[in-house]
């Protein structure tokens, strides 16, 4: 779509009843394009059988395809594609971790030939869809935060968050004062984003809070499709547990914060190279 025809779009949107918010759905759907085709290709694989391959392997290669698609498209951006490689390293360690024989938070029922102990390499991509997610909504959107904490205070707790997912299979379990954290740092923060060419803004907890739950409905489509499987599900399927909302709250804040920094340090290596200019 050219610039003339975008701009008309976006004028006869404005137009309709309620316009602004049919405007936010569209660019939030398109911001989480790699995450719709990964879910897509889960529900596929499901009930429909590939052949040569596992599942898991299809799964694997539909994602590094759709990356290499929207990499060489320009539909993502070289810097976005860093992003989703550094979330794949952090969900792909989480879930040999989770998945290990002492562990075993979860099991995979397809893990091919593509896989790191008991986890199919597809997976890292699930969490990579996450940071795909922020990455492009941060520009689709022009996000801006403010009354955002210090940095390195926001990062301590990112740090003490990811480490809390391991230890509290051996000590306390301190996800609650985690998330009094969050709610003590961010209670202020507000995420301002633009639609239509207005500004408009919520408070950043609500916002993590809804991003939290979506990836609970699309969690309980990868357990419905048997991708992955919880202890409790594995005789009978049923819904996940809400206090897993829990978690992906926690693991929203984590990839904010990941998210924030990486694009704080490429705006100060931009800035760096236009005052050598």
């Amino acid at each position: 779509m050219n610039r003339t025809k975008k701009q008309k779009f976006l004028q006869s949107l404005r137009k309709l009843p309620l316009g602004w918010l049919l405007s936010f759905v569209i660019k939030l759907g398109w911001a989480a394009v790699f995450g719709g085709l990964m879910l897509l290709a889960i529900i596929v694989t499901r009930y429909v059988e590939l052949p040569w391959l596992a599942r898991a392997d299809w799964l694997f290669l539909w994602a590094v395809a759709v990356q290499l698609v929207l990499l060489l498209t320009k539909l993502e951006k070289p810097h976005e594609v860093i992003t989703i490689f550094v979330f794949h390293l952090v969900g792909l360690g989480m879930e040999i971790f989770k998945t290990s024989n002492t562990i075993g938070s979860w099991q995979y029922l397809s893990v091919g030939f593509f896989h790191a102990g008991n986890v199919p390499l597809y997976s890292g991509f699930m969490y990579a869809s996450v940071g795909s997610f922020i990455a492009r909504a941060w520009r689709v959107l022009d996000l801006k935060y403010t009354n955002s904490p210090r940095k390195l205070h926001s990062l301590l707790l990112a740090v003490a968050i990811y480490i809390n997912f391991f230890t509290h299979h051996y000590i306390f379990d301190f996800r609650w004062l985690l998330l009094a954290l969050m709610a003590l740092f961010y209670w202020r923060c507000d995420i301002h984003y633009r639609i239509n060419q207005r500004q408009h803004h919520m408070p950043f907890l609500l916002s993590a809070f809804l991003s939290a739950f979506f990836i609970w409905v699309a969690e309980n489509i990868g357990t419905f499709t048997q991708s992955w499987l919880y202890p409790s599900q594995e005789q009978h399927w049923h819904f996940v547990s809400l206090q897993k909302l829990s978690a992906w709250l926690l693991l929203m804040y984590i990839s904010f914060v990941l998210i924030d920094i990486l694009h704080y340090l490429r705006q100060k290596r931009l800035a760096e190279r236009q005052q050598k200019c």
